[in-house]
């Protein structure tokens, strides 16, 4: 039987490196992000690299625009295997300078959490009636350790983490699992809206988009960083010394990677 899978946020980046990588091994893959033309060049790469792709170009913040595409993938494939959220956006900004701009929180929570949650729910009940679904939702490393500067964004990815974690507990019985991905720093179009972080070493799209492969194919619970596990541990155990040891490091961090940007300039 056709595999299907469905990846939101794959216009570029870590999706569209996933989308080809499935492609390959053989699954139909639905396309989902906002750039139609982007979306085309991404099937290509997909039919190119042997798989079939199929764009649905959607404002996932939009209830009406997404309960449509659900739609319309159903019909077109008759089932969906594994949805992939992995749409997303970041912000970096201190509390402090956020104080008046609750709106940073809301539009990040729209997308990465709410979005996430009503394309989940669309797609439920079909998994249902088969006895079988996979949802894999793309999370951060940092909120498994003490990083500053993005309360907006670690606030909606560990919202999204405990709602997977509800999901499995309700539904695992039923046939329905999930996949928390905990990505470090990816070089994307995302994090390169960050100027310091130009001179920072990351992870490629393309090693990411292999995670997001195993997720979808193996089904862990998590796929994650021996860092990152480790951290989680800790802030389990003893969150306030982890935090007063890490965050005067990632202070430092971010100085040592402004001045190799300012040097480069």
């Amino acid at each position: 039987m056709t595999r299907v899978v469905v990846i939101t946020g794959s216009s570029s980046g870590i999706g569209a490196e996933a989308a080809v990588q499935l492609g390959r091994r053989g699954w139909t893959v639905c396309l989902l992000a906002r750039r139609a033309d982007e979306l085309d060049v991404v099937a290509e790469r997909v039919r190119a690299a042997g798989g079939t792709a199929s764009t649905y170009p959607v404002d996932l913040t939009d209830e009406a625009a997404t309960l449509a595409v659900s739609h319309e993938i159903l019909a077109e494939h008759d089932h969906v295997d594994v949805l992939v959220n992995n749409a997303g956006r970041s912000i970096r900004r201190s509390i402090v300078d956020s104080l008046d701009r609750l709106h940073d929180h809301e539009r990040v929570m729209a997308i990465n959490y709410v979005a996430a949650v009503r394309l989940t729910h669309a797609f439920l009940p079909s998994m249902l009636e088969r006895g079988r679904g996979h949802v894999v939702f793309s999370s951060s490393l940092s909120t498994q350790v003490p990083v500053p500067l993005f309360s907006a964004y670690l606030a909606s990815k560990s919202a999204l983490e405990s709602y997977a974690r509800s999901l499995l507990a309700e539904l695992g019985h039923r046939g329905i699992t999930t996949t928390v991905v905990y990505f470090p720093m990816v070089r994307t179009e995302m994090s390169g809206a960050t100027a310091i972080y130009a001179a920072m070493p990351m992870m490629t799209a393309a090693r990411a988009g292999a995670w997001l492969v195993k997720a979808t194919e193996e089904r862990p619970s998590r796929v994650t960083s021996l860092g990152g596990a480790v951290g989680q541990a800790g802030m389990s155990v003893l969150p306030g010394l982890l935090t007063k040891v890490v965050t005067p490091q990632i202070r430092r961090m971010d100085k040592r990677l402004s001045r190799k940007v300012g040097e480069r300039d």
